[in-house]
């Protein structure tokens, strides 16, 4: 019965909660003790952490980034002029929330590139729709898309992402 229960989950698509089940299964001894709504909120919870780790990975794979950034990677230690508390309130993601454009600027080299990676990541993390673009390529498509046709979808399709990083 069991099996078919496991079954039935993964073919409606409840991952998450098939694995969850599986380990209670695998551990009789720590769930036995709780009642059926515990248990049954610890599987749905489970597949709701699933569900959102999965359109975490789907976001940040969508957006492309240069490069694997993160926030805690940041080096404020560097004589660039960083201050923490500004990363602090920019990786907040309000600035995204209230339709404001950032401009990071610096000499070659001070890092602007890993910067915006790093915020791009954590506005994936947050379920804002991230795209990584090199100016010249984002360019070169939107000429091509002018010219067989397909401008106005390229456009609604750049209007859909919430954060275009260049």
């Amino acid at each position: 019965m069991i099996e078919q229960t496991l079954s039935q989950l993964k073919t409606l698509r409840l991952g998450g909660m098939a694995d969850a089940l599986s380990l209670q299964i695998e551990q009789p001894g720590t769930y036995e003790g709780l009642s059926f709504e515990e248990r049954l909120q610890l599987l749905t919870d489970s597949e709701y952490q699933d569900r959102d780790q999965r359109k975490q990975n789907r976001l940040v794979k969508a957006a492309k980034l240069k490069m694997a950034a993160h926030a805690k990677d940041i080096d404020y230690q560097h004589p660039r002029g960083l201050k923490q508390s500004t990363m602090a309130s920019l990786l907040q993601c309000d600035w995204l929330n209230k339709h404001q454009n950032l401009l990071i600027t610096g000499p070659c080299g001070s890092g602007k590139t890993f910067i915006a990676c790093a915020l791009g990541h954590t506005a994936c993390i947050k379920g804002y729709r991230v795209k990584y673009y090199r100016l010249s390529r984002l360019l070169l498509e939107l000429t091509q898309t002018k010219a067989d046709g397909t401008y106005s979808k390229a456009l609604q399709s750049l209007s859909k992402i919430d954060c275009l990083i260049f």
